[in-house]
């Protein structure tokens, strides 16, 4: 669909590598980023978007308080009505700050989360975190360690990209690479910890998807391998798991995708930068019991995304959001680089993943045909009336919707 503003103009929704998550069939969007003439721009960290997914509007809030850097590369978590902000790149580098907002005050303000206990992971972006009974667990990404940090850290647990002879302190250089962390922060004693873990881990990566099922952490992606990976950690013995496939058919690799649990033993995939260097317009399911992938057939083939963001909305749906429809990558003899993309999307599109209820069939039917009913929608009561008003609003401003 595409969504209608009330507030702004619609280039301020363009944009890539931003969080979002829905509560109460509202969209919430902060974050990211877009290209103006040529360049990269972080999006305004004193405001959120939020989008009814009933009537197709959006609506912006700002947020007061001690507010964030603009960011790209930050993971953020909504537990409980708030959301948090961990890690991240800035103008100045990366950070392991992280900063929280109330969204069920009436007015928005940010918080500093700085008393906390424990030791707080290394700065990086580009991780992904699991909410699991009220904690934030987080795992990999790209950052930087001071020669002290990477000499006490496994060999096996962070690689070494880069190192550079900048002065921390006292501290002569420090070292970039990607690491397979597994950090955890508790919400309600703001304690931070990092749980031994065992099994065969994830190599290092960031650009990654993750997504939860039960007790169970699920990583995929964001390396340069052949075919999609899988890995699984146990969220209560901290065992990992190596998904190994039962059959040929498997996603080509890619990174910057999204993988989001539809059912208690499906994820469900969609696009990503492939390994051949495309933005990726698959979507697929992988079936944990079954350890199998299906290939999806859909209606969205002219949306490749990458950098987007996918979320499970009503009825099962995947909400996915934002991203690029074509991620440039140039490369010349020195190193691989991506140039500012022009194709930062603003629009909401769902796919479906299982029948819908009868109720929901009547409130879609009615609200692309609410001429058929004339004044017999008028003998509704208040709460199914204001709910069919936002579905015929939501059917007036979109082109016909599409799902799969």
């Amino acid at each position: 669909m595409d969504a209608v503003e009330r507030t702004a103009p619609g280039s301020r929704l363009e944009r890539s590598s931003h969080t979002a998550f829905i509560d109460n069939n509202t969209l919430y969007v902060w974050g990211g980023y877009q290209a103006v003439a040529g360049e990269d721009i972080m999006l305004p960290s004193d405001e959120i978007w939020l989008c009814d997914l009933d009537s197709g509007t959006w609506e912006r809030r700002d947020i007061a308080g001690d507010k964030p850097p603009e960011l790209s590369g930050s993971c953020g978590s909504h537990v409980n009505g708030t959301l948090y902000i961990f890690a991240g790149c800035d103008a100045l580098g990366y950070t392991n700050q992280m900063f929280s907002v109330d969204l069920t005050e009436e007015s928005y303000s940010w918080k500093s989360v700085t008393d906390t206990k424990g030791t707080t992971p290394s700065p990086r972006n580009k991780h992904s975190c699991w909410l699991h009974r009220d904690r934030l667990i987080y795992f990999g990404g790209y950052g930087c360690k001071t020669i002290g940090e990477v000499r006490n850290t496994s060999s096996t647990s962070f690689i070494v990209e880069e190192m550079s002879w900048t002065t921390i302190g006292n501290t002569l250089f420090r070292c970039w690479g990607w690491n397979n962390e597994v950090s955890v922060f508790d919400t309600h004693t703001e304690t931070w910890s990092k749980p031994e873990t065992r099994g065969p881990a994830p190599a290092p990566r960031g650009c990654h998807a993750s997504a939860l099922l039960g007790n169970k952490g699920y990583i995929s992606g964001g390396v340069e391998t052949a075919e999609l990976d899988m890995f699984c950690l146990d969220l209560e013995t901290w065992t990992w798991t190596r998904i190994d496939l039962s059959q040929s058919c498997t996603p080509l690799g890619r990174s910057m995708f999204t993988m989001t649990p539809i059912s208690d033993h499906t994820l469900f995939i969609y696009g990503g930068l492939g390994t051949d260097g495309k933005t990726l317009n698959d979507a697929w399911q992988f079936n944990v019991q079954k350890r199998e992938w299906n290939k999806i057939t859909h209606q969205h083939q002219d949306k490749p995304r990458v950098c987007h963001t996918a979320c499970l909305g009503s009825d099962n749906d995947v909400v996915v959001f934002g991203g690029s429809s074509n991620m440039c990558i140039l490369m010349d003899s020195v190193a691989i680089l991506r140039a500012p993309s022009q194709h930062h999307c603003k629009e909401v599109f769902l796919f479906q993943t299982q029948p819908y209820p009868l109720f929901r069939l009547c409130e879609d039917f009615i609200g692309k045909n609410p001429e058929l009913f004339g004044n017999q929608l008028n003998w509704l009561p208040s709460k199914p009336r204001s709910k069919i008003d936002k579905r015929v609003a939501f059917f007036s401003v979109m082109t016909p919707v599409v799902t799969a």
